[in-house]
């Protein structure tokens, strides 16, 4: 992997880093269920320690060039330590899922120390029915969702027989402490590197005239697209209030293959499916709040990565914010869903995915300050209500210490003003919604995600009636906004 001492983090890793606040902590990860009885402590730090030179980012920590001469760079550890990074604590009996969300909640209620490497894990024993957990937890500014399936890799096998690892670093020494100037000197050079790229595409893009007018062209589009939808601000809701440091966090799960039946059913994908449910409880919601759903269409932020290929194998995020639709003012489930996939059909085909990413190309060029200007409005309430992010796991079992991985609940995180995220993720045929909520504005997390589990049941209930042939209930015809404000 080039994950190097010394690498500058990119304008995106960077505008995480500005976006944290005493309320929004800005890391992501998991909660996973293993097959019992859980491993030794010292045998599970012995599995870590053979295989952190896989991924020496987790060696290594923020440095800050002076004066914000530039981004903050990736430096090795000289104090780094494996056992304060991972940790052991045990549940008490009975050891209940919502005794082990509440741990979830408190472990992610807490921001990550700068001062180090920028992750956790905790190792939960005494957990139901003889099960066990892991709870990871990682700076957004190391990883994205994408890159942290390849990263499972590294501590996961594929069988219950643990993989041999190639050449493990058990003498290694991490690099020198830069100086000052050395860092003053990094933002300098890294400003260069960033206009020499710079030079280098203008330069390939006047050899080649037509491809530099078709370009060009379409990153105007493109931003005009992004632009447009900024003036279209997303509406009030009680889920975008000022938020506090602490966090409620619960999951709803249901098979895979229930949601690859509505996908074939009635049309479109399974990540519209997914957006489609996610809009049903947030109705369900927003009414036993007393809220007028009427005319109303919530915006999801919905990270859409860019890895390209041989970006696989490296970290720093590689995505662009795409605003996709939740229609909480229609009823009927298959209606909502079609016009999800209608509008996302749409969004796809649009350009707003380039213009996002042509604005992500500029931020490269933008000094520290005005950076985390922009990244405010990356993550302001006037774009979207809250996130929704699906992130496509592996369809096998995984394993560590020879122990089966049960299940995968994802983690997601609260930017300012935001007070629920659910992230999605599919492991082994399993699918599951992990709800990360303000303790403050979303008291009633449980409530909204059994409106979740409701709205999943519905659709896939109708998909099963049309498999079957069988009738379903009438539908009524979808309205737009304006048709019913």
């Amino acid at each position: 992997m080039a994950q190097e001492h010394f690498d500058r983090l990119t304008a995106i890793d960077a505008s995480f880093l500005a976006q944290e606040g005493p309320a929004s902590h800005m890391h992501i990860g998991a909660l996973t269920v293993l097959e019992g009885p859980p491993p030794p402590f010292g045998e599970f730090l012995d599995t870590i320690r053979e295989r952190l030179h896989l991924v020496p980012r987790y060696r290594q920590r923020l440095s800050f060039p002076p004066l914000e001469s530039g981004r903050p760079v990736w430096v090795d550890d000289p104090s780094f330590n494996v056992e304060y990074h991972v940790r052991q604590t045990a549940l008490p009996r009975p050891g209940s899922q919502a005794q082990l969300f509440r741990l979830v909640s408190r472990i992610f209620s807490q921001q990550l120390d700068r001062s180090k490497p920028l992750w956790e894990m905790w190792l939960i024993e005494g957990f139901e029915d003889g099960r066990w957990a892991l709870i990871s937890k990682t700076h957004h500014a190391v990883i994205d969702g994408i890159a942290g399936v390849d990263l499972a890799t590294v501590l996961f096998d594929l069988t219950p027989e643990r993989r041999e690892v190639e050449h493990p670093d058990e003498a290694w020494q991490p690099a020198p402490e830069p100086t000052q100037a050395e860092l003053l000197a990094s933002g300098l050079v890294g400003a260069a590197h960033t206009a020499v790229d710079g030079l280098r595409r203008l330069t390939r893009l006047a050899l080649s005239p037509g491809t530099a007018l078709a370009e060009v062209r379409e990153g105007v589009e493109g931003i005009g697209e992004v632009v447009w939808a900024g003036l279209n601000p997303a509406p009030d809701t009680p889920l975008n209030v000022e938020i506090g440091p602490h966090r409620r966090y619960c999951v709803v799960d249901r098979d895979l293959a229930d949601l690859k039946l509505v996908k074939d059913s009635f049309g479109g994908t399974v990540n519209d499916a997914v957006l489609a449910v996610v809009s049903g409880a947030l109705r369900t919601w927003l009414r036993s709040r007393g809220v007028r759903t009427e005319g109303l269409e919530l915006r999801a932020l919905v990270p859409v990565s860019v890895r390209a290929r041989e970006d696989q194998g490296s970290l720093g995020n590689r995505i662009v914010a795409m605003r996709g639709p939740l229609p909480v003012y229609v009823e009927d489930p298959v209606a909502r869903l079609q016009l999800v996939r209608r509008s996302m059909d749409g969004l796809k085909e649009s350009k707003q995915a380039v213009g996002a990413a042509v604005l992500t190309r500029a931020q490269g060029f933008a000094p520290p300050t005005v950076l985390a200007q922009a990244s405010r409005l990356n993550f302001s309430t006037r774009l979207f209500n809250l996130i929704v992010t699906n992130v496509p796991g592996p369809q096998f079992p995984l394993y560590v210490t020879g122990r089966r991985l049960l299940e995968v609940h994802p983690i997601a995180f609260l930017p300012r003003n935001h007070a629920l995220a659910i992230a999605i993720m599919s492991y082994d045929g399993r699918l599951s919604f992990g709800l990360l909520g303000d303790y403050e504005a979303v008291p009633d997390i449980e409530e909204l995600a059994d409106a979740l589990a409701a709205s999943i049941d519905e659709l896939v209930e109708l998909a099963r009636g049309r498999a079957a042939g069988k009738p379903g209930r009438a539908r009524r015809r979808a309205k737009t906004p304006t048709q019913t404000a």
